[in-house]
């Protein structure tokens, strides 16, 4: 799932850079890949889930700096602190990325309708957590749909936080581009779950 979400930001980094450069310093692109490269990194020999997400959220802040680096860490952390094991089931998942988000929560006070890349990730979490479903790549299906739903609506959005709070109104009819990057990430996932479906059945 990381590696494919690597990929796909990697795709569109020049798109994200665009985005933040109209209200931003225009490195976001930058920022994401180097932070998921270092993801990667970090947990590419990991076979526990506690383990492995603690090593790529100690990764990537340690390697990497920037807030895009804090929150991505800090998701990571803190969906170490609520999985276990080598498996997974639908509340397991529900647990590991709802701490994730409770962790990012920890690192700043923005909220959705911020325009910021809150408005991808809480109506992610949000989705999987009312979701009745016990499969796993339904649960990830819908988390992509609410962020992908999430980002496009912070185009109407007047930015409250970082350098782009600063253009007020004119921050208006641009999408955030960390809620676009983050929508990316989930449909990553989302897109490894079902591929992973097709090819076990």
């Amino acid at each position: 799932m990381i590696h494919t979400a690597l990929a796909h930001v990697k795709a569109r980094e020049d798109e994200f850079s665009a985005l933040d450069a109209v209200i931003g310093d225009g490195d976001h692109g930058t920022a994401i890949v180097t932070a998921l490269s270092a993801v990667v990194k970090a947990g590419e020999k990991g076979t526990e889930f506690t383990s492995m997400l603690n090593e790529m959220g100690f990764g990537v802040m340690l390697e990497t700096s920037g807030s895009t680096s804090t929150l991505l860490g800090a998701f990571f952390l803190g969906m170490s602190d609520h999985a276990s094991g080598t498996a997974l089931d639908a509340g397991g998942v529900k647990a590991m990325f709802a701490g994730g988000l409770a962790n990012v929560r920890k690192q700043t006070l923005a909220k959705k309708g911020d325009k910021t890349m809150m408005d991808a990730l809480i109506p992610a979490v949000e989705a999987m957590q009312e979701s009745a479903s016990d499969d796993i790549t339904e649960l990830l299906d819908a988390a992509a749909s609410a962020a992908t739903n999430g980002a496009a609506e912070t185009v109407g959005m007047k930015a409250n936080f970082g350098r782009a709070r600063n253009y007020g109104e004119r921050s208006v009819g641009y999408a955030d581009s960390g809620a676009t990057s983050w929508s990316c990430m989930f449909n990553a996932f989302a897109e490894t779950a079902r591929e992973l479906d097709t090819t076990l059945k």
